[in-house]
């Protein structure tokens, strides 16, 4: 299978979960917002919005498109810092971020 295909049957499962969670939303972020220069535009975004907008839609038009994919993520890190405290049952979303970062370690 190639990488494109898993990666982009891990997006669907990281939406899904990302719903489950009730960390979905309907509205975009205003425009200035996703264009952070920060990482994970922390200065802007709370961590499932830049997921959403960002790491999500980047990621499927590069699919769509048929563009290279990065050569390696690192996500997981920020997401086990940033739900550190949460008070909901994160695990399943740090496995497919893990998940995702594993398809780029290779």
């Amino acid at each position: 299978m190639s990488k494109s295909i898993t990666l982009g049957q891990l997006l669907t499962e990281l939406e899904a979960e990302l719903k489950s969670l009730d960390l979905w939303q309907d509205n975009r972020p205003a425009a200035y917002k996703l264009r952070s220069e920060q990482p994970f535009c922390l200065d802007t975004l709370d961590f499932h919005q830049w997921l959403q907008f960002v790491f999500i839609e980047k990621l499927d038009m590069l699919i769509r498109h048929k563009h290279p994919l990065p050569d390696a993520l690192c996500v997981l890190p920020m997401a086990e810092e940033v739900y550190k405290t949460s008070k909901k049952n994160v695990s399943r979303l740090l496995s497919i971020l893990k998940n995702i970062d594993e398809l780029f370690a290779h």
